[in-house]
C-alpha cells in the first residue's frame, strides 16, 4: 500500500469516489470481489428469470431505469457509479470500470462487447509500480447508439442521438447528433433528427 495513506483519515474509497488519486486497497477489492459474485450469479440467472435478474442488477448497479434490458455477461469494478436509465438496451459482453461516474441516458443502445472505462494510471513508473490511479467520469448522453466493440476512454461525454461505429475508440467528447467511426472515432456526418 502506498505509504501517503498511513495515517489518513480518508479511506482510497472515499479518494476514488472524489475523483483524487488513489490506489486499490482492501476495502475497494472486497467491494470488486462483491460485484463480480454479483455479475457472475447475473450471468448465470436464465433469461426467462426476469424479476431476479432485475432484482441482481438493482443489488449490483448504482441506478437502473425502467425497462432496462442487459444480455449476456456484464462486468463491472464496483457497480456502484454505473446508472442506466430506461429503456437501456444492452447486447451482452459489456465492461464497465466504474471507478468515476458511468451514466448511460434513456434509450441508449449498445452492441456487443463495449467497454466503458474510467481508470488511467499515471505516467511515471514509480507511482504505477506504487499503486496509484485516477478515475474520470464517463457520460453517454440518451439516445445514443455504440455499435459492436466500441471503447470509451476516461473522461468522455458523448451527446445526445449519437451513433458511434463499431470497433471506435471515442478518446474525446462527441457532440450531439452526430456519426462518429474510427481509432480515434471522429466526426464523419451530421445526423438528421428523426
Amino acid at each position: 500500500m502506498p505509504a501517503e495513506t498511513l495515517g489518513s483519515p480518508r479511506t482510497m474509497h472515499d479518494r476514488m469516489l472524489a475523483g483524487e488519486p488513489y490506489a486499490v486497497d482492501r476495502d475497494l477489492t472486497t467491494r470488486a470481489d462483491r460485484a463480480a459474485d454479483l455479475a457472475a450469479t447475473y450471468a448465470a440467472t436464465p433469461a426467462s428469470a426476469r424479476d431476479t435478474r432485475r432484482s441482481l442488477l438493482e443489488d449490483l448497479l448504482g441506478q437502473v431505469g425502467t425497462d432496462v434490458e442487459v444480455r449476456g455477461p456484464l462486468r463491472v469494478g464496483l457497480g456502484e457509479q454505473l446508472r442506466l436509465g430506461d429503456r437501456v438496451v444492452v447486447a451482452g459482453g459489456l465492461v464497465v470500470e466504474d471507478a468515476a461516474p458511468v451514466t448511460v441516458g434513456d434509450d441508449v443502445r449498445i452492441g456487443h462487447d463495449v467497454r466503458l472505462l474510467t481508470v488511467t494510471l499515471p505516467l511515471d513508473a514509480g507511482q504505477r509500480r506504487d499503486g496509484w490511479r485516477v478515475a474520470r467520469p464517463v457520460t453517454i448522453g440518451p439516445d445514443v447508439w455504440l455499435g459492436d466493440g466500441v471503447t470509451v476512454l476516461p473522461g468522455v461525454t458523448i451527446g445526445a442521438g449519437t451513433v458511434v461505429g463499431a470497433g471506435s475508440v471515442v478518446t474525446r467528447d462527441l457532440p450531439a447528433g452526430v456519426l462518429a467511426v474510427g481509432n480515434p472515432a471522429a466526426v464523419i456526418r451530421q445526423l438528421v433528427a428523426g
